[in-house]
């Protein structure tokens, strides 16, 4: 009896042992799986972000061009003939589109990106503030067409400022090498 006792004892730490090997591999391949599944959403969600960055950045760049353009071409205006509706129409809206896109900014830019699309807009507003009351009649102390053709040509800079920063957190600028 005692070899029998012996023979079911190390055939169930056999059972037991195997089973327990099972679960354990078991265990560690899930384990595994489950790191292999956050690496690779982790990586996902890093190329969404990137890709949203660099949507934002595209827009946000083209706005900015368009509302010192716009600026550019309602000086212009104001210099060549009067301001109709259409020329106040469509400085409002590439100020609007500006506007829209540079909030966007405020949520997904990093710090550095951030204070270069705060500078353009910081200049964006001030030239078009000054605009507007030169286009009224109502220019403030100082402020004459010459001034805010500078002020708007100023902008230029702060744009490829803003654009090199970009470029830079989305890795595809130059060393050496500005844009």
């Amino acid at each position: 009896m005692a070899v029998d006792v012996g023979a079911v004892i190390i055939a169930v730490a056999g059972v037991a042992g195997t089973v327990t090997g099972a679960l354990l591999s078991q265990r560690g391949a899930e384990r595994v799986k489950r790191r292999e599944l956050e690496l690779v959403r982790a990586h996902q969600e890093s190329r969404e972000e990137l890709a949203l960055r660099r949507t934002c950045y595209v827009e946000l760049n083209r706005d900015a061009r368009q509302f010192t353009t716009a600026l550019n071409r309602h000086l212009h205006v104001m210099r060549e003939r009067g301001v109709q509706d259409a020329d106040k129409e469509a400085l409002e809206e590439a100020k609007d589109a500006h506007r829209d896109r540079y909030s966007e900014a405020q949520m997904i830019a990093p710090d550095e990106v951030l204070a270069c699309a705060h500078a353009v807009n910081r200049a964006l507003t001030d030239t078009y503030g000054q605009v507007k009351r030169l286009e009224r009649g109502e220019p403030a102390a100082g402020e004459t067409m010459e001034g805010a053709a500078q002020a708007q040509h100023g902008i230029w800079e702060l744009i490829r400022a803003m654009r090199s920063a970009m470029r830079r957190d989305l890795g595809v600028a130059s060393e050496g090498r500005e844009a």
